[in-house]
Parts: C-alpha cells; sequence; structure tokens
C-alpha cells in the first residue's frame, strides 16, 4: 500500500477520555451532562457543554457552544434549531442566543432521544444522530458527536492538554485506522476493510479473514445472480412475475418490510430496487424464485458462484440473510457467513462486471409504481458524501449492524471505486459512524496515492464482462478528451 498521509489524529476517542466531568453520578441512567474547554487555533477559548449518552464518555457536544467559538474562524456557521429540526449552514455569521459557553443551568439528569433529527446544511439534508434539547432559559440547543462534527466542517481536532480540545480550523480532518485499532476503536466491530475494487489495492483491514454473520448484505449475491439472469437472456428487467404464496407470508411476518399479495404482479427492476434500497426480503425471495424456480435451488447458485469467485469463507442459507432454521425437532439456527476480504471480493467483482448497479444503490428514494410504493435507501452516507453510489446495509442480532458502502472517484483518467466494508457494529449509529470514518480514510489514502503514482500507468486489471469493458474504454477516452 501507498504511504498514507502522515497528519493522522486518534481524537475520536482522546476527545472523550479527556473531557473535564461535571459533579453528576457516572452511573446515570440518561443523558449525563458536563462540560469540557475548547480553544482554536486562531486563539479564541471558552466552555463547551456535553452530554453522554447512555455510557459515560460516550459524549455529544452543544452545537451553539462551538458556533459561538468558530464565528470569527474559517469554519464559522450559523445555526436554527427548533424541536426536532436543524438548520447549519456554513460561512454563514452566528447569532448569539444568549446561552452559549456557560455552565449548565441545573444539575439534572436530562433524558432526551438520540435520533434523526432533520438536519441539513446549507439547505441540503444530511443524517446524523442528534439530541435536541430545550433550554430552561428558552430556545433550543443541538448536541452531536464531536467526530461528525469535524467531518462536517472538513476540520481537525486534537486534544491540547487533559480536558482541553483544540479546534484546528486551517487544518483538514484526517484519519488514520492503525491508530484507531491501537486505541481499541475496532474492538466493538467484528471486521472491517477498505480498498480500491478497481485495482484490487487494500488500503486497511481488520479481522478480514474471519468469516462472521452477514445479514442482509448477503442480497448483494442475490444482486449479482440476478443480473447474471439478466446478461444471460434468462429474465429481463421489464418482466413482470407474480408474487408467490411463500412472499406473502414472509411480507406478512416480522422480517417483512414491503407489503405483497400472492398473485401481484411486479416487475425484475423493482423486485432489485427494492432489495437494495430498503432491503426487502421479499424482493430477495421473490427473486429466488423467479430465477432458479425455489429458494432452495437458488441457495445452491449462491454458493456455487462463491466458489467462483474464490470466496473460501462464504456460505449460503438464504437470498436474504434472515435467521435460516432446520427442520430438526431441535432447529439450527444459522445464518449467511462471509469474511469482509470475501465481501471485498464480491464487490469488486460485482462493480466491474455490472456498474449499472450503482444506478440504483445510489438513489436516496424512488417510487415502485407497480405498488404505487415509495421507498428509501437504508444506506446513511448517501446523504452525506457526495462520492458514495452505495451499495448495502444489513442487520440481525448475530451479524450486528453491518454496511458496505461504495465511492466514486477519479484519478484523472479512469473512475474508480473505493469500498468500505464494516461489519458487525453495535447498533446502525456505529455503522454509520464507522463507515464515515472509513469511507473519509479511503478518499484521503486514494488522493495520496494518485499524487504518487504516474497517471499514465493504470494498475489493476480490466473487467472481464463485455459490458463494463465498454464502460472503461469510454471513461478512459472521456477522460482524455475532457481532462479534470
Amino acid at each position: 500500500m501507498k504511504t498514507i498521509l502522515q497528519k493522522t489524529n486518534a481524537f475520536i476517542l482522546s476527545i472523550i477520555l479527556m473531557c473535564s466531568v461535571f459533579p453528576i453520578e457516572v452511573n446515570a441512567a440518561y443523558e449525563i451532562p458536563k462540560t469540557c474547554q475548547v480553544q482554536t487555533d486562531v486563539g479564541a477559548t471558552n466552555i463547551v457543554k456535553t452530554l453522554d449518552y447512555s455510557y459515560d464518555y460516550n459524549t455529544y457536544f452543544s452545537l451553539r457552544d462551538i458556533a459561538m467559538i468558530l464565528k470569527d474562524t474559517e469554519k464559522n456557521f450559523s445555526l436554527d434549531i427548533t424541536k426536532n429540526a436543524v438548520a447549519l449552514n456554513i460561512g454563514n455569521a452566528y447569532i448569539p442566543v444568549d446561552t452559549e459557553n456557560i455552565p449548565w443551568e441545573n444539575s439534572e439528569n436530562p433524558d432526551i432521544p438520540l435520533r434523526r433529527n432533520e438536519f441539513k446544511v446549507n439547505g441540503q439534508k444530511v443524517s446524523y444522530y442528534t439530541m435536541i434539547m430545550m433550554l430552561p432559559s428558552g430556545g433550543y440547543d443541538c448536541f452531536m458527536m464531536a467526530v461528525d462534527l469535524a467531518m462536517l466542517l472538513d476540520m481537525d481536532i486534537t486534544v491540547a492538554r487533559a480536558g482541553v480540545l483544540q479546534f484546528n480550523t486551517q487544518s483538514s480532518f484526517s484519519i488514520s485506522p492503525a491508530i484507531l485499532q491501537q486505541t481499541g476503536y475496532f474492538y466493538g466491530v467484528n471486521s472491517v476493510l477498505v480498498g480500491d475494487a478497481t485495482t484490487g489495492e487494500v488500503f486497511y483491514q481488520y479481522q478480514s479473514d474471519t468469516s462472521f454473520p452477514i445479514a442482509s448484505t448477503s442480497k448483494l449475491m442475490t444482486c449479482l445472480l440476478t443480473m447474471d439472469a439478466i446478461a444471460g437472456g434468462q429474465i429481463s428487467l421489464e418482466q413482470t412475475v407474480a408474487v408467490s404464496e411463500a412472499v406473502e407470508a414472509l411480507s406478512g411476518s416480522s422480517d417483512g418490510v414491503i407489503p405483497f399479495e400472492a398473485g401481484q404482479q411486479i416487475t425484475v427492476q423493482e423486485l432489485l430496487v427494492g432489495a437494495l434500497l430498503p432491503s426487502s426480503n421479499e424482493c430477495a425471495l421473490c427473486l429466488a424464485e423467479t430465477i432458479a424456480g425455489s429458494e432452495e435451488a437458488f441457495v445452491q447458485l449462491m454458493n456455487q458462484k462463491a466458489l467462483e469467485l474464490g470466496l473460501s469463507q462464504a456460505v449460503f442459507f438464504n437470498s436474504n440473510g434472515l435467521p435460516s432454521f432446520t427442520e430438526d425437532p431441535i432447529p439450527a439456527k444459522r445464518q449467511n457467513r462471509m469474511s469482509a476480504k470475501d465481501m471485498f471480493r464480491l464487490v469488486s467483482y460485482l462493480l466491474k462486471v455490472y456498474p449499472q448497479v450503482k444506478d440504483i444503490t445510489s438513489m436516496e428514494e424512488t417510487t415502485l409504481q407497480s405498488l404505487n410504493l415509495e421507498v428509501k435507501n437504508t444506506n446513511p452516507l448517501l446523504r452525506n458524501m457526495p462520492e458514495v453510489t452505495g451499495l448495502k446495509t444489513g442487520t440481525t442480532n448475530k451479524s450486528g449492524a453491518c454496511l458496505v458502502s461504495s465511492l466514486i472517484v477519479d484519478d484523472g483518467t479512469i473512475q474508480h471505486d473505493l469500498v468500505v466494508i464494516v461489519l458487525g457494529t453495535e447498533d446502525s449509529i456505529e455503522r454509520g459512524r464507522v463507515s464515515a470514518l472509513l469511507a473519509r480514510y479511503a478518499l484521503q489514502t486514494f488522493d495520496t496515492n494518485i499524487e504518487e503514482v504516474n497517471n499514465d500507468s493504470i494498475s489493476g486489471y480490466l473487467p472481464t464482462h463485455a459490458e463494463a469493458a465498454v464502460d472503461w474504454v469510454l471513461q478512459t477516452a472521456k477522460s482524455a478528451i475532457n481532462p479534470s
């Protein structure tokens, strides 16, 4: 792997560990109010109110306090906060409400839900978990993770000394997974892998050879086999299929996502969209039955394809990633499994052979016309990073929260697909945050590689599928005619 940017900061954990503790019980049942001191590289210094959500040191910071500190810097922003919505405008002057940078007005632990409140940055919707609370003196404040704000503002944050955070407004956000691993950041994650699917280069990996349950990221294999069936002329995107009784039954279960009735008609295109965006288990089952006649036969195709691709740690029991039970008197509960390295191979192949899948996975929302149903993409990174093009979320109790992300970048000659694989985080909040950090690292590393590699030479291997090869040629020709 090429030399990685050396300006890295293990601030994510150190921010939490270095914040000064307000005199409150650390085993409080809800949010724990504290304060910490923040200073900038232009001399501004003040205290910032914080809330530890559920656990001590799981710290969220007052946006109003930070806005006041940054108001005369290059990272200034304005705020408009209501009961359940935040509008943040970078570069606008902040108007104080006279509650900033003062200690908590009482010592009681507030009970505020952590959720995806409506959040807009410069008028564009983004996706972050925040806490909004009404202030005793009137108005509202919003509390946000420092790392989320650092990525949003593209600003470097370090620990100046115990209990003091340094906001480096003239330095860009930078991340080092190796340092995070040393500090134990990935101990709550099954495995991660970051790489370039176009060249096959792996930038960073953690426990990537170990097989773990993969939940609904299994649908990427279902998608691949569906695209194979389309390319082979077995089915077509426009083809209409009838919903089976098994699909209806799954739809009505606790794992149902989209309501279906047996005999209902829907196109293959819509089934793909339903499987990939809202992660419909019944859409994946319907595709499996359409292609192979039964899910059992389709699972054989899945495992056969895994062998063909060299996915040595992969095993599939169904088309959607739900727990699968045997018919024994004491049933065994099985789940589809794969290593992060195998997932990288699968995704690299899928993106090379069928790059058009990104036309689906890059959509934030769409409407299934056959059902007159609006569906939304479960991938939170799509709303926060313009480079993100997919790919798939997944969650079960056993697998934890998983996310396979793809990002498109350009080296001046061709476009590359960067891939971030995160398996087994504690919940969807951590899934999104770990994935966002590693996605920023992927972009950071790719930019560094461009500086070090002669763009006249193209590393990696060409796609083997005719359609992907044509796309590659067109992309190369376009870049040559219109260099960036």
